[in-house]
């Protein structure tokens, strides 16, 4: 993970909770993390939540997929805070634990877990070997990891395309292939690996997220974030969706089970 540079400041969070859901930094909501999870079963599990964000991913993953106890990670200050306080005002407050962490390994023993998730936070670790042999690691045999991320379709040099939107992002994005995902994951030693493209599912999503920015509801958008604020981030989703419509950015759900 990334240093604490404060990427997903209050008003960053605030777009995003405004677009996605409160409590959701990227998109789909519940519905999203339910697909991810399909077919799995996290009933009485001790779960990590990598890049926890602002919790709302991780207040479901107890609430309304059964796990016995969450553990929701970030690198940044201000999301944990904000995670904590959802979670406190949920009243999950013994059922999960927000902890801050440094970037680098995962700072748990070995086989700490029943099951390792992450909702498009990965992309935000440029080692994506390491961190799969983290996440086995601090698995128990048996374990399940399953996550959803951003990918990039090759990995070769991106485009023109993908720089651009890159660089209007402005995140510390480390994109990396379906290829070297399987492979990293694999390679640690997953078996049951699997990889599913998303990439049409946010395609078309992500032109309605640009109509309700630009049109619909850019009113409600301007009242929380203001209006250049906004702006900047309606060009970003235009770069985005571009490289969505030619397949470079792909999102993905990735899964792989530690026998």
């Amino acid at each position: 993970m990334s240093a604490d540079t404060n990427h997903y400041d209050a008003q960053m969070t605030g777009l995003l909770q405004e677009l996605w859901g409160e409590g959701y930094l990227s998109p789909g909501g519940p519905e999203e993390v339910a697909r991810v999870l399909e077919g799995l079963d996290l009933s009485g599990m001790s779960v990590l939540d990598i890049g926890c964000g602002s919790g709302g991913v991780t207040l479901a993953l107890v609430r309304d997929f059964g796990a016995g106890h969450v553990t929701g990670i970030d690198v940044e200050t201000g999301v944990c805070a904000e995670a904590s306080a959802r979670i406190s005002d949920a009243g999950f407050e013994d059922s999960v634990t927000i902890r801050k962490v440094a970037p680098g390994p995962l700072p748990f023993e070995a086989a700490s877990f029943d099951f390792v998730f992450s909702k498009d936070a990965i992309i935000h670790i440029p080692d994506k070997e390491a961190l799969a042999r983290d996440a086995f690691r601090v698995l128990k045999p048996g374990g399940w990891f399953a996550a959803s991320d951003w990918l990039i379709s090759h990995d070769e040099t991106p485009s023109a395309e993908m720089t651009a939107y890159l660089k209007a992002e402005g995140l510390d994005f480390g994109m990396a292939s379906p290829v070297r995902y399987e492979a990293a994951l694999r390679d640690a030693g997953f078996t049951d690996v699997r990889t599913v493209n998303r990439n049409a599912w946010y395609a078309a999503k992500a032109r309605a997220e640009l109509d309700e920015l630009e049109n619909s509801r850019r009113a409600d958008f301007i009242a929380r974030v203001g209006e250049d604020f906004l702006n900047d981030n309606v060009i970003t989703w235009r770069a985005m969706l571009h490289v969505l419509e030619t397949g470079e950015h792909c999102p993905h759900h990735l899964r792989g089970r530690k026998p």
